[in-house]
């Protein structure tokens, strides 16, 4: 396997920096699921100590992204049914919260840009739509959503699975593009509409059947 192209950190943190060129290239499939990640050929590549390099590792394998064993390294988790339905539970039920907060307390502009959002996804689709852009606008909706809701401790716990959840919707994307792209604008476009002005119970139910369809879509095409 080639070593994956690296664009080498700045000075923000070396560990961040690190961290974020990692994380940059495991969304852009440069290290698959599954796939090792050597510190020295990171360093070299980032332009940085492997001290910074293992600084990174660590902050990827606390977002879940990544897993070290003494005996095999550290590799990019892989995407296995069991760790989907684990995923999954749990941001269907912080997703469930952060709409239903957000509705009550998304400003006018917090809610304009869950609105440009969806724009940006609707103009992709009608293009010539790329996959993981598609994903990235995905997070950024729900990264929004969180933002509105305002809930320190709620963001929180939603990024300690976010890297997962856009390592997993990537691999749904891979599997399953057609029906991704299909239903991605009408989903969310519902979702900014609700939190607008729906009704709560209608959004909550709403919320967290967009996470588990997602979740039963994954799961039908690993198996």
């Amino acid at each position: 396997m080639t070593s994956p192209a690296l664009h080498r950190t700045g000075r923000r943190g070396l560990a961040d920096e690190s961290a974020d060129r990692i994380r940059e290239a495991i969304f852009a499939g440069e290290v698959p699921p599954g796939g090792p990640l050597r510190e020295v050929e990171l360093a070299t590549g980032l332009g940085v100590s492997r001290g910074s390099i293992r600084e990174g590792l660590w902050i990827l394998e606390r977002e879940g992204l990544v897993r070290s064993a003494w005996h095999r390294g550290t590799t990019v988790i892989e995407v296995t049914p069991e760790d989907v339905r684990e995923v999954y539970a749990v941001r269907a039920a912080l997703d469930r919260l952060a709409a239903v907060t957000a509705r009550d307390t998304a400003s006018e502009a917090q809610l304009g840009e869950l609105d440009s959002l969806v724009g940006a996804m609707a103009t992709e689709v009608t293009g010539n739509p790329a996959g993981p852009r598609l994903v990235a606008l995905d997070i950024s909706f729900h990264d929004a959503v969180y933002a509105a809701a305002g809930n320190r401790r709620l963001t929180e716990a939603w990024r300690a699975v976010r890297s997962q959840v856009h390592l997993f919707q990537l691999r749904r994307v891979a599997l399953g593009f057609t029906h991704y792209r299909a239903r991605v604008v009408d989903e969310h476009r519902e979702l900014a509409t609700l939190i607008r002005s729906g009704d709560r119970d209608t959004l909550a139910r709403t919320a967290e059947e967009h996470v588990l369809r997602a979740h039963r879509g994954l799961l039908a095409h690993l198996a």
